[in-house]
C-alpha cells in the first residue's frame, strides 16, 4: 500500500499542518487514551509502543478493530487525529503477489447471476432459487471447507459477499474491497475505501461494463467499475459526522437506493456531547454520474430542546436510521425501508416503523409504525445525562422488509424488529397489520436483528436475545459480557397467518467455551429449497431442515484457518450478513465482536465433497 493508498484509508494527510492545527491529537489523547496505554500492562500495549506504529493501523483499530467500543464516543477526525499523533507515516504492505490469480480477467454478463447485494432478488426475500442454489439436500449435509481468505490486520469481518459469474466481491473492516475468484479465492484486483465495509455490494449494467455500488462506516458512498476496481464516482452522504452506511444499496433500473444510518446514537454516551442532531434517510442516485435524484429524510431538522446537567445543549428530534437494504415493489411502484428508533425526544411518527416512498419521487405515500414514543440512546443506560426522560425499549428495525408476492392470496410486507415479534402488513391497505406473531422475547440486542428469509409460504426468522451485562472494565475492551447459555432460535411461520410450524432451539456453548461465545443468533437467515442457514454467535454456521428444523449441517468456525492469500486468520463470532449460496458453494464471513462476540478475520467457502 502506498502514500497515497494510505492518504485515502485516512481522509487526509495525518500529518498536514493543517489537520494539526484543526485538532489536538496530544489533547485527545491525554482525555481518551493515556488513562489506559500509559500503564504498564501485558494486555495493553504501552504508549511507546503505540508511537512505532502506522497510524493508518491505529486507525483502523479504532474504527473497527480492538478499539472501536472505546471510540465510539469519538468523532472521525478526533481518532484521525490521535492516530496521527500516535502512529508514524510508515506504508501498510499490500497483499502479497502470490495472493493474486494468473489470470485477473473479470467478466461479468450483462445481468449475471448468482446473488447480487444483500438479497437475491430487491424483493430481499434472502431466498435463492435451485437453479442458482445448486445445492441438495443431500449435499447440504456434505458441505467441506475448500478454501479460507484472511482479511489482514483485521479483527472484524462483518461484509457479506456478493458471488456473480465466478466472481466475488467483498469489502473489509480495513476498507478494502476484494475482487476475488470463486472457485479458488485467488485475488483478481483491490480497491481502498476512505473507511471500514460493511455493507453487501450490489452490482448494476452501466453501458457494456457494470457498476459495484456500496457504502462505507464514514459515509461515503462509492461506485467502482467491477472489471477492473477503477473508481467511477464517490458522494458523501451526508455532513454529520456519525454517519455510516451499514445497509446495502439497492440497484433497480439505472438508480441505486441507499440507507443512511449513523452511530450517533453511542457518541451520546460522553456527557459532552450535544445529542443528538442526526437525521436518518434514503437517498436515489443515479447509477452512471451519482447524481442526487432524491433524499427523504425520516425525521424533522433538530433544535435545542434543553441542556444536560453540564449545561451542554440537547437537541431534537433526532435518529430514524435505516439500518437496511431498502426493498422494490415494482407492481405498486413503490420503495420500501425500515427505521430506527429516535436518539432524543421529542419522539417522531417515522421511527420504528415501515415507510413505502415512491419510487420516482421519494414522496412518502405511507408508513406503518409499529412502537411509538421509542427514544434511547448510549447515555440512558450509563449517566442519564444525555438520556432526557424514561427512555424507550430501543425496537429499532435492523433488517429489511420482505416484499411477498403471493398467488391466489394477498400479497404481505414481512418484517422482523428487535422487540421478537414478526409482521405481516399489507401494502394495498397502507400497511395495515395482517398478522402478528412473537418469536423471541426482543430487547436492545435482542429480538430478529439483521435478516429473515422467506420461500413464499412460510417465513424463517432467528432471534439474538442475548444475555449480557454491562462492560465495567476499563481495561477490557468489550462493550458487554455475554451468557454463553442465555440467547438464540429459529422459528418457521406460515406467511399466510403467522402461525408458528417449529421451532429450532439454540445450542448453549460448551463450559470450556472462550469468552464472548454466545448461543444468540443475530446473524441474518438465508434459505434453499428444503434448507435454512443461520449462524451464531457461537461462531456456527448451520443449516436446518426447513421442513422440521433439524440440524442438517454444523461448521464450527471459530478457530484458526490456513488462507489461500497466506494471511494468519481466524474465526469468531458470526453477526450482520448471512450465508450466501451460489452454484453449489456457500460463502460465509466469521469475526464480529461489536457486542462482547468474538474476534475474527476469515472469508469460507464451502462445497459438497
Amino acid at each position: 500500500m502506498n502514500a497515497a493508498v494510505i492518504s485515502v484509508l485516512l481522509g487526509l494527510s495525518l500529518h498536514s499542518s493543517a489537520f494539526a492545527a484543526a485538532l489536538s491529537g496530544d489533547e485527545i489523547y491525554q482525555k481518551r487514551c493515556s488513562e489506559c496505554h500509559e500503564q504498564l500492562s501485558p494486555r495493553i500495549p504501552h504508549r511507546e509502543a503505540l508511537q512505532k506504529m502506522p497510524a493508518a493501523r491505529i486507525l483502523r483499530a479504532l474504527d473497527s478493530g480492538a478499539m472501536m467500543a472505546i471510540a465510539f464516543v469519538m468523532s472521525r477526525d478526533e481518532r484521525r487525529a490521535v492516530a496521527s499523533y500516535l502512529g508514524t507515516n510508515a506504508e501498510i504492505a499490500g497483499p502479497a503477489a502470490s495472493a493474486f490469480c494468473g489470470n485477473r480477467t473479470v467478466t461479468l454478463a450483462t445481468n449475471p447471476s448468482g446473488w447480487n447485494g444483500w438479497s437475491p432478488g430487491t424483493s430481499n426475500a434472502r431466498f435463492q432459487p435451485d437453479d442458482v442454489a445448486g445445492l441438495t439436500i443431500d449435499q447440504v449435509k456434505r458441505l467441506k471447507l475448500k478454501w479460507a481468505f484472511g482479511f489482514d490486520g483485521d479483527v472484524t469481518a462483518f461484509a457479506q459477499p456478493a458471488v456473480l459469474d465466478g466472481h466475488l466481491f467483498v469489502g473489509s473492516a480495513g476498507g478494502t474491497i476484494q475482487a476475488m475468484n470463486a472457485e479458488s479465492g485467488c485475488l483478481e484486483w483491490t480497491f481502498q475505501a476512505n473507511g471500514p465495509v460493511r455493507s453487501a455490494i450490489a452490482a448494476a449494467p452501466l453501458g457494456n461494463r457494470h457498476a459495484l455500488l456500496f457504502g462505507d462506516m464514514t459515509g461515503w458512498f462509492y461506485a467502482i467499475e467491477a472489471e477492473t476496481g477503477k473508481q467511477l464516482w464517490k458522494v458523501k452522504m451526508e455532513d454529520h459526522d456519525s454517519t455510516r452506511l451499514t445497509g446495502a444499496a439497492t440497484a433497480y433500473n439505472d438508480v441505486v437506493y441507499v440507507p443512511v444510518s449513523s452511530w450517533e446514537e453511542t457518541r451520546s454516551a460522553d456527557p459532552e456531547y450535544p445529542c443528538c442532531t442526526f437525521r436518518g434517510s434514503v437517498a436515489a442516485l443515479r447509477i452512471r454520474d451519482g447524481k442526487l435524484l432524491w433524499k427523504t429524510y425520516m425525521v424533522g431538522v433538530p433544535r435545542e430542546t434543553g441542556k444536560n446537567a453540564r449545561g451542554v445543549p440537547m437537541m431534537g428530534p433526532s435518529g430514524v436510521a435505516v439500518w437496511s437494504a431498502p426493498t422494490m415493489d415494482p407492481k405498486r411502484k413503490l420503495v420500501y425501508v425500515t427505521t430506527g428508533d429516535n436518539y432524543s425526544r421529542p419522539t417522531t411518527e417515522l421511527s420504528d416503523a415501515v415507510v413505502a416512498l415512491d419510487i420516482a419521487s421519494g414522496r412518502i405515500v405511507w408508513s406503518r409504525q409499529v412502537t411509538a414514543g421509542d427514544f434511547f440512546n448510549g447515555s440512558c443506560r450509563g449517566d442519564k445525562l444525555n438520556c432526557p426522560g424514561e427512555a424507550g425499549p430501543d425496537f429499532d428495525f435492523g433488517s429489511s422488509a420482505i416484499s411477498v408476492i403471493r398467488k391466489g392470496g394477498r400479497d404481505l410486507l414481512l418484517a422482523g424488529q428487535k422487540s421478537g415479534i414478526v409482521y405481516a402488513l399489507d401494502p394495498d391497505k397502507k400497511g395495515e397489520v395482517v398478522w402478528q406473531t412473537r418469536v423471541g422475547k426482543g430487547g436492545t440486542n435482542g429480538g430478529v436483528q439483521w435478516g429473515m428469509s422467506t420461500d413464499g409460504q412460510f417465513v424463517y426468522a432467528a432471534t439474538s436475545d442475548p444475555g449480557q451485562t454491562r462492560q465495567t472494565s476499563q481495561f477490557d475492551t468489550r462493550r458487554f459480557i455475554l451468557d454463553p447459555k442465555a440467547g438464540g432460535g429459529l422459528t418457521a411461520l406460515r406467511a399466510a397467518d403467522g402461525s408458528k410450524v417449529w421451532h429450532a432451539a439454540p445450542a448453549p456453548c460448551p463450559d470450556n467455551a472462550p469468552a464472548g461465545c454466545s448461543p444468540a443468533q443475530p446473524g441474518a437467515v438465508t434459505g434453499i429449497p428444503g434448507a435454512i442457514f443461520a449462524s451464531s454467535v457461537d461462531g456456527h454456521m448451520r443449516a436446518y431442515s426447513a421442513e422440521d428444523g433439524k440440524v442438517l449441517w454444523d461448521f464450527d468456525t471459530a478457530r484458526e484457518f490456513e488462507t489461500v492469500n497466506q494471511v494468519k486468520a481466524h474465526g469468531g463470532s458470526i453477526d450482520g450478513p448471512g450465508a450466501v449460496v451460489v452454484k453449489g458453494m456457500v460463502f460465509v464471513t466469521s469475526g464480529y465482536p461489536r457486542n462482547g462476540g468474538m474476534t475474527g478475520n476469515v472469508l469460507l467457502a464451502f462445497e459438497a465433497k
